[in-house]
């Protein structure tokens, strides 16, 4: 059974920093590329990162560059989101994904919330 599992949200003032984390099990985590998207409040949902598997190199939409940064680790089944320079329109609920034999797999997200 696949099961993604996504930690580390919570409420940061403008300009702090999170780490989410998502925690994998059910697939061979080290072959899929893994990616991590947000919805906010009345808005669709958007990709925010993306990592491959193999070499880990990581890819970001161009509204997304320069305050994200995606990184892997195969031994703890674990992908990260490192967000700094927090803006309170990065509030959303922060989704693992992960599409595996044909199939997608979302986390049951973390919710983030940048406000003083």
């Amino acid at each position: 059974q696949v099961q993604l599992v996504e930690s580390g949200g919570g409420l940061v003032q403008p300009g702090g920093s999170l780490r989410l984390s998502c925690v994998v099990s059910g697939f061979i985590f080290r072959r899929y590329p893994m990616s991590w998207y947000r919805q906010a409040p009345g808005k669709e949902r958007e990709l925010v990162a993306v990592i491959t598997s193999g070499d880990s190199r990581t890819q970001y939409p161009d509204s997304m560059k320069g305050r994200f940064t995606i990184s892997r680790d195969n031994a703890k089944r674990t992908v990260y989101l490192q967000m700094n320079s927090l803006k309170p329109e990065d509030t959303a609920v922060y989704y693992c994904y992960a599409l595996v034999a044909g199939y997608d797999y979302w986390g049951q997200g973390t919710q983030v919330t940048v406000s003083s």
